[in-house]
């Protein structure tokens, strides 16, 4: 069977979009698994660790199976690869993670991947972005995962979705890396041709 997975930062003892992560899970089991019945992450969850950022990883089906949790050290990214894959799917966070890791083999030197599906940006191995132009924020509006940071980002006006051709890149400024466990503006990159690497 299918299991899934919820990423989860745990800041100083507490659950951070706990909420969007229960959405997730939820939308996840009711499209694969067709159930209804609203399961709360918090229920499952008896104490968090107390101090620093520590990661929560719920893996589940149509029922929670497990709870872990484990230090966080965000992962240093300082240049991309672009590649191509037209067919990548990766709409719910599935525990099954083969597809991006083969993609992220791909990588060469540079540090992760940046995924081009049907010619339009989508996201790296690990994270969504968000590339900057003229002082705004712009995300892929079709990622191959519609991350929970993500959404919240969107609904506080943070960030615009839209379109990114993936050769209109060198058009933008800068290019965020965010996840549910890495800050947006924690990880930023200027883009240039040292730090994006064409097809």
């Amino acid at each position: 069977m299918c299991r899934f997975i919820e990423t989860i930062q745990v800041r100083d003892g507490e659950l951070q979009h706990l909420s969007h992560h229960n959405r997730r899970l939820n939308e996840t089991r009711k499209a694969v698994f067709g159930v209804s019945e609203q399961l709360d992450i918090r229920k499952y969850v008896a104490e968090c660790p107390a101090d620093g950022i520590q990661k929560c990883r719920i893996v589940y089906d149509r029922e929670i199976r497990e709870v872990t949790f484990s230090p966080y050290r965000m992962r240093q990214v300082q240049s991309l690869r672009l590649v191509r894959a037209d067919t990548a799917d990766y709409r719910y966070k599935s525990a099954d993670r083969s597809e991006l890791e083969a993609l992220y083999s791909l990588r060469g030197n540079q540090d992760d991947v940046l995924i081009v599906r049907n010619r339009l940006l989508t996201d790296t191995s690990i994270a969504n972005v968000a590339l900057e132009k003229g002082g705004a924020w712009y995300t892929p509006a079709t990622p191959l995962l519609k991350g929970t940071k993500r959404v919240w980002l969107l609904e506080q006006g943070t960030l615009k979705e839209r379109d990114i051709p993936a050769d209109d890149v060198y058009s933008y400024s800068r290019i965020a890396l965010f996840n549910a466990m890495i800050d947006f503006g924690a990880l930023v990159l200027d883009i240039n041709r040292d730090t994006i690497i064409p097809v």
